[in-house]
């Protein structure tokens, strides 16, 4: 099994659950040139991060990436037991995936989502700051009573944190959400989440 990446983007995620897993696996550092190279695009035809190949099934997107390898891997209790319990954490994991990620593409890509124009590139990133911070009260008001989104560590628990790093990165500040911050330091602490930064060159 092998994970295409770039340090610190959103492939983080799936390095770290492939830590939780504990099995064996390979990872392959990318550039952005690289994806855009026909070797690579035959894998991921949108020429991007993650890609994950396990023999001759490739998958890529990270929600389809993490729910594989939680269901192929049920001993880790990464998903959850019941319909019900894989439903929250499909919903926490959809929030961070589909909402949290996907505003922050607006800050990351402002340049380009604004034509280049600085003045509407300025505009894209402070909306969009505003409405991350709106997500992650939803977060930090569920950790409240929790260690985790579900109660029980998730697929969706490594989505959250490198949503955060991401946050801290970009200078969001999220202003009195202590159960968000305290959530952040359990994961630093964590040994798969230190393995796949150490592995990655972040820490």
């Amino acid at each position: 099994m092998k994970l295409y990446y770039f340090p610190g983007a959103c492939p983080l995620v799936s390095h770290i659950v492939l830590e939780w897993i504990g099995k064996p696996y390979e990872t392959e550092r990318l550039t952005r040139e690289q994806t855009k190279e026909p070797a690579y695009l035959k894998l991921n035809p949108a020429g991007a991060v993650p890609t994950l190949v396990d023999g001759d099934f490739v998958l890529t997107q990270s929600a389809a990436i993490l729910d594989y390898l939680a269901e192929l891997n049920p001993e880790a209790k990464l998903l959850g037991d019941t319909p019900r319990a894989r439903a929250e954490t499909r919903r926490w994991l959809s929030l961070c995936n589909s909402d949290i990620h996907r505003t922050f593409n607006l800050v990351f890509a402002a340049p380009y989502f604004s034509g280049g124009d600085e003045a509407v590139g300025k505009v894209l990133i402070a909306k969009a700051s505003e409405k991350l911070k709106s997500l992650f009260v939803i977060t930090n008001d569920r950790l409240k009573g929790r260690n985790w989104l579900t109660g029980e560590r998730s697929v969706a628990d490594a989505y959250l944190f490198v949503m955060l790093m991401w946050a801290d990165f970009k200078q969001v500040t999220l202003p009195g959400m202590e159960e968000l911050r305290k959530f952040q330091q359990r994961m630093q602490a964590d040994p798969g989440v230190q393995a796949a930064l150490k592995a990655q060159g972040l820490i």
